[in-house]
């Protein structure tokens, strides 16, 4: 039995939906990063998926635009929650407001 682009969407099916509930869910802005984080390698492993099942790269190549973007992103809010941490000492969601950044 070879594993088929059908098994390869599943897995990026149930890594998006554990991403999404993490971010519904959870209290903590870490987790909350992490979690969108997720969700983004979801989205890449379904485009690669699909490019190498219709043999086109052009999915491949946002796939890695998409991974630049995730990470730029994930530098500036660590950025962010370092601040916020040290200004209000914690990193729950509770305590996020406009005077607080």
């Amino acid at each position: 039995m070879s594993v088929g682009v059908n098994h390869y969407l599943f897995v990026a099916i149930v890594m998006f939906v554990l991403g999404l509930v993490g971010v519904m869910k959870r209290k903590n802005l870490l987790m909350l990063f992490f979690s969108s984080e997720i969700m983004l390698n979801a989205a890449n492993l379904a485009l690669v998926a699909i490019s190498v099942h219709h043999k086109d790269l052009n999915a491949q190549a946002f796939a890695l635009f998409v991974i630049v973007i995730a990470a730029s992103e994930l530098a500036v809010g660590l950025a962010l929650l370092i601040r916020f941490y040290k200004k209000t000492g914690s990193i729950e969601i509770e305590n996020l407001s406009k005077d607080a950044l």
